[in-house]
């Protein structure tokens, strides 16, 4: 028998400075810097049988610079940027950023970005239980949005469309080596999809939202739904607030490969929330109280339904 342990250390620190050198611009430099890492280990009745799972300590540093310029008028913003990420086992990465946003009128947006992402990968990933490898690398995609929001009837509804297309290699993926699970970089995203949502203040105190958003996918991901659709509602009264959702996910991959396993499912929460007094709030929630059968991960399946409370205290 045997108990796991771990001693973990992150600090980190970030300096920035903002100077405007005309009029409409606004220019950022900063660095961040940040240490992470620590010991784990299975800790057995007898200390000589203890066994090291993981001890590393990693720095990770980066300079970015930010332009944004708002032309005459305020209508039109540019904004630009680039960052040079350095970490200490993956080296440099260059990540720039372009942007654009359009106001028409005051209650109509329009934007378009263009972005480079990039992740690490974890020392849970790279050093900590099977499927562990050390020699995984960064994962890096392209992000492409267009994005419209309006507002209408004094700003009570707005609505919003959200296109986008992402494509990206390296990601990080499990699969099996040697008869084992192993972590690797054969994965590879690219996705398309849209994205509706909308608010709808219908009085001071009663407030619905509602989203929806259809991802195709062309290497299948797990954890990743086609269809997503949530609908919810809010109302305050004085010292009480009622909210309730329903969520619906549909085609959500659970394991891919020659025999993909799929689910959908339809969740519904609640949660009635009182101030009792400035410093004391007391709280009661619901989850999947239809009590749905499902999983996100396959073969370990969700809680089915379930009702707490609690007692929320303010210093």
């Amino acid at each position: 028998d045997y108990r796991f342990r771990s001693d973990d250390q992150m600090f980190g620190f970030s300096a920035y400075q903002s100077y405007s050198f005309f009029e409409g611009n606004k220019t950022t430099a900063g660095f961040d810097f940040q240490r992470f890492g620590g010991k784990a280990w299975n800790k057995y009745p007898g200390e000589a049988d203890n066994v090291n799972l993981a001890d590393v300590h990693l720095n990770n540093e980066a300079v970015y610079l930010n332009l944004q310029q708002s032309l005459p008028g305020n209508e039109l913003t540019l904004n630009g940027g680039i960052r040079l990420d350095h970490h200490e086992i993956n080296g440099s990465e260059w990540i720039p950023q372009l942007g654009l946003s359009y106001n028409p009128a005051s209650s109509t947006v329009l934007k378009a970005i263009v972005s480079k992402g990039f992740r690490n990968p974890t020392i849970r990933e790279m050093y900590m239980f099977p499927p562990q490898n050390p020699d995984l690398k960064p994962e890096r995609l392209w992000n492409y949005e267009l994005s419209y929001l309006q507002t209408l009837f004094n700003n009570q509804l707005s609505v919003g469309v959200n296109l986008f297309y992402i494509k990206g290699d390296n990601m990080i993926q499990v699969a099996i080596a040697d008869g084992r699970p192993l972590n690797i970089n054969s994965g590879k995203v690219e996705n398309r999809g849209v994205e509706l949502s909308s608010v709808w203040q219908a009085t001071q105190s009663l407030r619905f939202s509602a989203n929806y958003s259809y991802l195709d996918m062309t290497y299948k991901i797990l954890a990743a739904p086609e269809h997503k659709l949530y609908v919810s509602g809010n109302y305050t009264k004085e010292r009480w607030n009622f909210s309730s959702g329903m969520q619906y996910i549909g085609n959500l991959y659970t394991t891919i490969g020659p025999e993909p396993q799929k689910e959908r499912f339809l969740l519904w929460n609640a949660r009635i929330h009182y101030k009792a007094l400035e410093w004391l709030n007391i709280f009661l929630r619901g989850e999947n109280l239809l009590g749905q059968e499902y999983e996100i991960n396959a073969g370990y399946p969700m809680p089915g339904a379930t009702v707490f409370g609690g007692l929320q205290v303010h210093f």
